[in-house]
């Protein structure tokens, strides 16, 4: 065993030829690479694809060892100072491991195709290689400075990767707007690194956990500054995982491709800050004020993605919005103490994410070859639905994944979603009212995302269902407050010909305020691309990772199942973590009440389908047959209680397609504030301080030339000037003196 975990130093090296390859081919023979350049695709599978193997072996030897192994040299040593580096192997290491592995495959055998007629074929498995590079040396680093050369070179990666249509406007400003904002978070980081060293005088975790545990204890070191280095260390993390405040970069990030998408809110930059206070979870457990205010905002990112998420037309943001919310989720559980419930989390949400990504990456790409679908309609869900006739794997595996975020057992995220909203009714029932009733909201947004797209008819939203205009609930919640303009009662876009649906989509008078408000150039083509006259299934490239994420939502679950029973013990997940949970909670027991939990599962479940039912009321196929939604009219009467209803839904509707206003104020308040500061020490700059030295200057001047005509060479005239100003000065010396 130990003869294997010797070359784990091995693990972050072994995708890198891949980059290194493709940029020394584009450099020296950049004809002969471009044209094999679906070749590179094979490399990249398959030395990630050794890398899962070997992480799956020290997972399986860390399920059956429960040992922590790590390994160090030094790098620099001068004096008192020495920087070490080295790896470290526990099992939160192989958890991560074994997520950045196989989500990255199916991601890269997924792009294989989904990326085949994009003119930066390479350059994008040159990224992704050496993202998966970054993160991996992330999670297998041994120290501090360590995890902040890696967590610099993640933040590059996911710049590079949401910026990789940078032609695009509003891709170069999404890359840009998501490296500034993680550049608070890294700064805020880095100090925190740096107040720690100055504390203890090491980056080694085990050091930092012991020395500044002895320190509180003791009273040896102000608590304040301990409490302020943490909190700038869970800066970081707020930033990389998209919590509250410094979320706003997470949905603008959807600007690059889906299967980056998918990477980065499964398995990597969005799962950092997790694995980050996961990491740190031993340090921050001695300083309560930090384990309150990680709870605290954890449980507002919960609640802000899941109402940011309910009014989305953007299939890819209203994913971005609930990966916000379930990260809430995770924070939560690691602020509440529950370490085992969030890393449970962690593993079953990625894949059900990456499922659910990959599913609406395929969507995507059938929607864009239809007659008439422009890119900037390929992603509104508004003109999706009926998708169900034509893509029914996609479907059925979206519909699983939807119902494993839902908390629809026996499906993945059930399992965690569950325990962590059991502990939080041990922790607050404020924080478990709110965990419980976003977990109804999650089930309302997702439902409606898969609603909006696979159920009706083609097209069904652009009918008139009501045939009237006092229909708020369903003008607000599709069209917005003022509705479609004019629409034909009896239309139907399915029954209309090629020619006629061009000519529809060629019309502004549809045209979706959520949706880009710029043209962008979407895919390059090597030639013409297939078009079709009706949305397709996807290639079997893109299906098989559908498949096998399919696989791990319905099944990875069942490995966190508190079940023990006949001397049988079936939590492998708790037996995986035994090492870890031991060094923070050293009298931990794992049993559980079985009533307890079975009468929590039911209220959760009851509300998540109710939740789903909500949606199919609203969204779903059954809405068609009420006039007018008669169903809701009845228990809403005309009146003031409709006037009332109408005006908490426009609150409702505002509040998430505006973003909850935070977009906004960040503009007005830095961007325009920043600028106006700016344009102000400019003007003070130029007006005052340059102002100041140029009338220095031009007053020497004009003193120099006016006395140059009183000085006539004569002493007399000289000496009567001196004589006279002396006078002046006593006459003024004189009064002051009175």
């Amino acid at each position: 065993m130990e003869h294997t975990y010797q070359y784990a130093w091995m693990i972050p090296f072994v995708p890198l030829p891949v980059p290194m390859l493709i940029g020394v081919g584009l450099l020296f023979v950049p004809m002969a690479t471009k044209k094999l350049r679906r070749m590179w695709a094979f490399p990249s599978v398959l030395l990630l694809s050794i890398v899962m193997i070997f992480s799956a072996n020290l997972a399986i030897q860390q399920i059956n060892g429960s040992s922590i192994y790590q390994y160090v040299w030094s790098w620099t040593i001068n004096n008192d100072f020495s920087l070490e580096f080295g790896y470290l192997i526990d099992p939160l290491t192989s958890i991560m491991l074994i997520l950045i592995t196989t989500v990255g495959v199916m991601v890269l055998v997924y792009s294989d195709n989904y990326m085949s007629h994009d003119q930066g074929y390479l350059r994008f498995f040159a990224y992704m290689s050496f993202s998966n590079t970054s993160m991996l040396g992330l999670v297998t680093s041994s120290n501090l400075i360590q995890i902040y050369i890696f967590w610099e070179l993640v933040g590059m990666c996911s710049y590079l990767l949401i910026g990789f249509w940078f032609t695009r406007p509003i891709a170069a400003n999404a890359c840009q707007k998501a490296f500034v904002t993680n550049r608070v978070g890294d700064f805020g980081l880095l100090l925190g690194i740096l107040g720690l060293y100055w504390i203890t005088g090491s980056f080694e975790f085990k050091d930092l956990f012991e020395i500044v545990n002895n320190l509180i204890s003791t009273n040896g070191v102000n608590s304040l500054f301990v409490t302020l280095c943490a909190s700038l260390l869970f800066v970081g993390a707020v930033a990389k995982s998209a919590q509250f405040p410094l979320h706003v970069w997470l949905p603008d990030a959807m600007e690059g491709p889906t299967p980056i998408s998918a990477l980065i809110h499964a398995a990597t930059m969005v799962a950092a800050g997790i694995f980050l206070v996961a990491r740190l979870l031993p340090l921050f457990t001695v300083i309560p004020y930090i384990m309150n205010l990680i709870s605290l905002i954890g449980i507002i990112t919960v609640l802000l993605g899941a109402t940011l998420a309910l009014a989305q037309k953007d299939i890819k943001r209203s994913l971005a919005y609930s990966t916000m919310s379930q990260l809430g989720y995770m924070m939560l559980a690691l602020g509440m103490g529950s370490y085992r419930a969030a890393l449970f989390h962690l593993i079953t949400h990625a894949y059900s994410k990456a499922l659910l990504f990959l599913g609406s990456g395929s969507i995507i790409h059938s929607m864009e070859t239809i007659v008439g679908y422009s890119p900037d309609k390929s992603q509104n869900m508004v003109l999706m639905g009926g998708l169900t006739k034509y893509m029914p794997i996609t479907k059925t595996a979206f519909l699983l994944g939807t119902l494993s975020l839902c908390g629809i057992p026996p499906l993945a995220c059930f399992w965690s979603k569950d325990e962590i909203l059991n502990d939080s009714w041990l922790y607050s029932p404020i924080f478990a009212i709110i965990a419980c009733s976003t977990a109804g909201l999650t089930a309302f947004y997702m439902f409606r995302i898969y609603l909006l797209t696979f159920e009706g008819p083609l097209n069904v939203h652009f009918q008139n269902y009501s045939g009237k205009k006092n229909s708020s609930f369903y003008l607000i919640s599709i069209w917005g407050k003022e509705g479609p303009k004019t629409i034909n009662k009896n239309f139907r876009l399915s029954t209309m010909n090629n020619s006629e649906r061009a000519s529809f989509f060629s019309k502004k008078t549809y045209s979706d305020g959520n949706v880009r408000n710029m043209t962008r150039s979407f895919i390059t083509h090597f030639g013409n691309k297939e078009i079709f006259p009706y949305p397709h299934e996807s290639d079997n490239t893109m299906l098989v990772p559908l498949l096998v994420l399919v696989f791990f939502t319905l099944f990875v679950g069942f490995i966190g199942i508190p079940f023990d029973q006949g001397g049988m013990d079936f939590d492998i997940l708790s037996k995986w973590l035994t090492p870890s949970i031991n060094l923070l909670h050293p009298n931990w027991n794992n049993s559980v009440d079985w009533y307890a939990f079975v009468t929590n599962a039911i209220f959760s479940v009851s509300i998540a389908y109710f939740g789903i039912f909500i949606a199919s009321l609203l969204y779903g196929p059954v809405y068609s047959s009420f006039q007018n939604l008669e169903l809701i009219n009845f228990f809403v009467k005309m009146g003031p209680k409709r006037i009332l209803w109408d005006k908490i839904i426009n609150v409702i509707y505002n509040w998430s397609y505006n973003r909850g206003y935070i977009d906004s104020f960040y503009a007005r308040a830095f961007t325009r504030g920043i600028r106006g500061l700016a344009e102000l020490t400019h003007f003070f700059d130029r007006r005052v301080i340059d102002g100041i030295t140029n009338g220095v200057g031009v007053t020497s001047f004009f003193v120099g030339e006016g006395i140059k005509y009183v000085g006539g060479g004569r002493i007399s005239s000289y000496l009567f000037l001196y004589l006279f100003y002396v006078s002046i000065f006593l006459l003024i010396y004189y009064f002051l003196n009175l």
